[in-house]
């Protein structure tokens, strides 16, 4: 039996509440959905290892070249990068939304050996979340090219460790510098552009210097290959770790739990103090905010304002809908460079899909929060306003956020191509109403916090508004082509509207 109040038995309680926020998150919070849950991930590693296995045949028995270092260092960079992300959230949570503070710091037990563990569960778990997708290829790696591809594993938990030191320490920064009220924001911002920044760098490279948003032009390229140093560099000990050289391995997963070492020696003693800190910014707000000034508006004016309001202060929805919104960073480049260099037509047909896909997944986003997320429903409930006027107003309050976000972008294209961008206009309108209907028809009571599980609250509504995102944008792509052919791809995203509103609940949203 594990004695209480040891390190292991920290370590077991952390795994434990990783454990149930994995599960509740997949369930959101229903035990019944288990077996689904069981069932659809069995299912999902099982078609992932029938993919990796006709996708990774070159590269089994592929040498340890340059091309191939830099291709191998590439995929790890961005992963780990997305790990980063992943892990300033998680210690972002740690500061800001767990409620056991006071029950640690008021127990007989060192306060530092908890936090110690804390930090170092968040380096398991970001390494585990990465495997469901890694495994498969590493899988038929080993099947096809042999057990030296099994090294990938250790670099994998390697990265996890790196990420989580870089994370604990640009927190900590955060909080030393801007002061924790801000870093609660700030923090999810940089985790956000963190996650983005090495594949859109990868693609405004490619725009800039091939005409393509390919990341692998840049990769493979001449300039690449005489830039980056010799194959004995110790830059590669991560690729050559991945291909099987043990004494690689060995020096980066040193170099993970030194670096993770150190993070822990230096933060988990003032972890207590850190997260006290976090937790009364949140009280400090409310005690220095100005007086409100009343202003006279009509109830729908109130009600689009108060969506805004509420998804402007929103912490935890930046993270989710900025990375959306960077990725917007390469189309517009690439319109840029299209309309500056007179050679668009190509390069417009790739931008209008892009364009509303990124509409559609953005608008279904945003109406989860205003509809279902709404923190006070009694109050909004008792107001003395039509359930339809409440309901007209945040779809409203949506689609002015997206025209916020793609009007520039819009009116740019119309600038070069009028054609492509009444095309692109109208793509984005009928995406982003017909995601925001779809939340309409599946919407149910949560609160704004649980933004991140929204996609298990109703699977029929998380894969009706993707099949209707894909499905307007490939119409917008055909139109812009054509406009005859896109009545087909059309007609295919209006049937998917039309099954998703004959199973849903609330067939009568809005009219």
């Amino acid at each position: 039996m594990i004695e209480s109040g040891t390190v292991v038995w920290f370590a077991r309680h952390e795994s434990r509440l990783a454990w149930r926020d994995w599960l509740a998150m997949m369930t959101a919070g229903r035990r019944a959905r288990l077996r689904s849950v069981t069932i659809g991930f069995v299912a999902f590693v099982i078609a992932m290892h029938a993919v990796a296995y006709f996708m990774v045949g070159r590269y089994a028995a592929a040498a340890a070249d340059k091309p191939m270092l830099i291709a191998i260092t590439a995929t790890v960079l961005l992963s780990w990068l997305l790990m980063v992300s992943q892990a300033m959230e998680s210690m972002t949570r740690a500061f800001y939304a767990r409620s056991d503070l006071d029950l640690i710091l008021a127990s007989p037990v060192a306060a530092h050996k908890v936090f110690a563990v804390r930090i170092s569960t968040v380096a398991l778990v970001v390494a585990m979340m990465a495997l469901p997708l890694a495994a498969p290829f590493i899988d038929m790696l080993v099947v096809r090219g042999g057990w030296h591809w099994l090294g990938a594993y250790g670099v994998i938990f390697a990265m996890g460790a790196t990420a989580t030191a870089l994370a604990v320490a640009l927190t900590v920064a955060l909080f030393r510098a801007i002061g924790p009220k801000r870093t609660r924001l700030m923090a999810q911002i940089v985790a956000a552009a963190i996650g983005a920044a090495f594949v859109i760098g990868l693609q405004v490279a490619a725009i800039l210097s091939y005409g393509t948003m390919s990341r692998t032009d840049v990769v493979q390229s001449a300039a690449v290959l005489a830039f980056t140093p010799d194959a004995g560099n110790v830059l590669w000990w991560p690729a050559r770790a991945v291909l099987g050289d043990g004494g690689a391995l060995i020096g980066v997963l040193a170099a993970g739990v030194v670096l993770l070492g150190a993070a822990i020696a230096a933060v988990a003693p003032r972890f207590g103090e850190y997260a006290v800190a976090a937790t009364g910014a949140g009280d400090s707000r409310v005690s220095e905010a100005r007086p409100a000034v009343f202003r006279p508006m009509t109830p729908r004016r109130a009600l689009r304002r108060k969506e805004w309001i509420l998804l402007r202060r929103d912490p935890w929805l930046v993270s989710q809908t900025l990375m959306q919104m960077l990725y917007l960073i390469p189309p517009a480049v690439l319109l840029w460079r299209s309309f500056a260099t007179g050679g668009g037509g190509g390069a417009f047909n790739l931008l209008v899909p892009v364009l509303v896909m990124a509409a559609g997944q953005l608008a279904g986003g945003l109406a989860w929060l205003t509809i279902s997320g709404e923190d006070a429903p009694d109050l909004v409930a008792a107001a003395p306003v039509r359930p339809r006027l409440v309901l007209r107003a945040k779809v409203e309050a949506v689609l002015g956020v997206i025209a916020l976000v793609f009007a520039p972008l819009v009116a740019a294209l119309a600038v070069a191509s009028p054609r492509h961008a009444l095309v692109t206009g109208g793509g984005i309108v009928i995406a982003s109403v017909s995601a925001t209907a779809i939340q309409l028809w599946f919407r149910s009571q949560a609160k704004r916090s649980q933004f991140r599980r929204r996609q298990v609250s109703s699977r029929v509504a998380t894969f009706a508004e993707a099949f209707s995102s894909i499905g307007w944008a490939g119409t917008a792509a055909v139109a812009a082509a054509s406009p005859w052919l896109a009545i087909g791809p059309a007609v295919i995203a209006l049937g998917v509207l039309a099954g998703a509103r004959y199973v849903s609940p609330h067939k009568d949203a809005i009219t």
